[in-house]
């Protein structure tokens, strides 16, 4: 019996110990699963503890940077989250809210900076503009006492100065600091011309129907000043032996059109869509877009454009180089009254020349009703020449010889034709020809300087033979003409 009870006592004890150590080696399994489990979590949120580190260093030394450097040149890429899977989605929504946020701040800086540059440049501009042009004044009166070249020579390099202060007072939103009169279209394409370094190689042609069309007051300047820019650009951008063509064309019903032409180096995709822009007259241009140093030669224009209402466009041109087009509409244009005299130097419209040259012809030939000046090949603002006067008789026949048949000598049957006896001229042929012979030619701009240039020294012969004055001492250089 004792022996049953310490068996059954026996076999209790050892479902108990086995039951014990089943439980504890659950236990321990379960121990060793959830220490792993924390070991795999802990190393997941290791990970994605760097991750965002990588992703916040990333975002300060690239992307804010990158985004901030696409504002001026949106070529540059920004660039992305490289570690999107192994960071939360708030974590990520916060990295982007971030880049945007900086490129907002960049953006209101930029503008205040600019805002403060532009106010000062704008009262600098202002007091050089009144300089210079009190300096204008003062030399025009110099032109008149004393006869040097050396004076036109400052007083040009006195113009280029002045558009360029006008330039940078336009683009920071100033009034261009000069009032005109209803002027000449042809005479403010003149204008223009004077304040060009290289005006020599730039050659006007007037396709003009109307001679005396000319420009509103409020509109002059401004188109001179946006007309001096593109030719500044035309000449600058091609070789110095090259002509600049410009043609001036009157639209019906449309207003006028100025075409510049160049035969330069071109602009590529990148270049003319940027141009584009600028021309089109966008609502706001910093200055820290315009390039180091600033090219501010087709954003003036823009600034032109959205305030006064002519427009421009830009395009290959056929000469190689590039052409641009400023249009003038009709609301910008009248025309100028009968009293006031355009000035000498201004080209003639080409149909009023081709009419002068064919006066002094006894029989001309007509012009096709359709012929007109084509835009794409401008012809030379340089007067055309007079055709050579027909001989008023031809030599006498001798008495008593009849006239030789040219046919002479062929077979009968065959037409001839004979010489025309001479026939003398009318007394009012004999009077128009004599009066054409009698009038002045048209002068070309340097025929017309040569002329103003011996005035000034018959006068100042006049003045030395009195009291000869001491010439003042200026800076040597070349000048041609003054602007008209």
């Amino acid at each position: 019996m004792a022996a049953w009870i310490l068996a059954l006592i026996a076999a209790v004890g050892a479902t108990w110990s086995t039951a014990r150590m089943y439980r504890a080696r659950r236990e321990a399994y379960g121990a060793s699963a959830r220490a792993e489990l924390a070991e795999r979590q802990a190393r997941a949120a290791e990970a994605r503890t760097l991750a965002l580190t990588e992703e916040i260093r990333r975002l300060a030394r690239k992307r804010i940077p990158a985004a901030a450097t696409a504002l001026s040149h949106r070529a540059v890429p920004v660039p992305g989250l490289r570690e999107a899977a192994g960071i939360e989605g708030e974590a990520a929504r916060l990295l982007t809210e971030a880049v945007q946020a900086a490129r907002t701040a960049v953006l209101e800086e930029r503008g205040r900076v600019d805002a403060a540059a532009r106010s000062a440049m704008r009262g600098t501009s202002a007091k050089i503009q009144s300089l210079l042009n009190q300096s204008q004044h003062l030399l025009q009166e110099l032109q008149h006492e004393y006869d040097d070249p050396r004076i036109l020579q400052l007083d040009f390099r006195n113009e280029l100065a002045l558009r360029r202060t006008q330039a940078t007072a336009v683009l920071c939103d100033a009034w261009p600091g000069l009032a005109r009169q209803n002027s000449s279209l042809v005479e403010v394409v003149l204008g223009a011309q004077s304040r060009v370094a290289g005006y020599e190689r730039i050659k006007v042609a007037n396709h003009l129907r109307q001679e005396r069309l000319a420009l509103v007051a409020r509109a002059a300047e401004p188109l001179a000043i946006a007309l001096a820019e593109l030719l500044a650009n035309a000449t600058a951008y091609s070789h110095p032996d090259t002509e600049v063509p410009v043609t001036v064309q009157q639209a019906a019903g449309r207003g006028a059109l100025i075409l510049v032409d160049d035969a330069g180096i071109g602009m590529d995709d990148d270049a003319l869509k940027r141009a584009r822009a600028l021309l089109a007259g966008p609502s706001e241009v910093l200055l820290t877009e315009l390039g180091d140093p600033p090219q501010t030669g087709f954003a003036v224009v823009g600034r032109l454009i959205a305030r006064y209402g002519f427009s421009c466009h830009i395009e290959s041109s056929p000469y190689g180089g590039m052409r641009t087009m400023l249009r003038i509409p009709a609301h910008l244009l009248t025309v100028m009254d009968d009293d006031r005299t355009l000035s000498v130097l201004a080209p003639k419209p080409v149909h009023a020349r081709a009419a002068g040259a064919t006066a002094g012809s006894p029989e001309p030939a007509a012009a096709p009703a359709h012929a007109k000046p084509a835009a794409a090949a401008p012809v030379s603002a340089e007067p055309a020449t007079p055709a050579a006067p027909a001989p008023a008789s031809t030599p006498p026949v001798p008495a008593g010889t009849a006239p030789r048949a040219e046919g002479a000598g062929r077979p009968a049957g065959l037409p001839t034709r004979r010489r025309r006896a001479p026939r003398a001229a009318s007394p009012e042929t004999s009077a128009t020809r004599q009066q054409a012979e009698d009038e002045p030619a048209l002068r070309t701009p340097e025929q017309a300087g040569a002329a103003w240039a011996a005035l000034q020294e018959g006068a100042l012969g006049g003045r030395k033979a009195l009291a000869p004055p001491a010439p003042p001492a200026f800076p040597s250089d070349d000048r041609g003409d003054d602007e008209t």
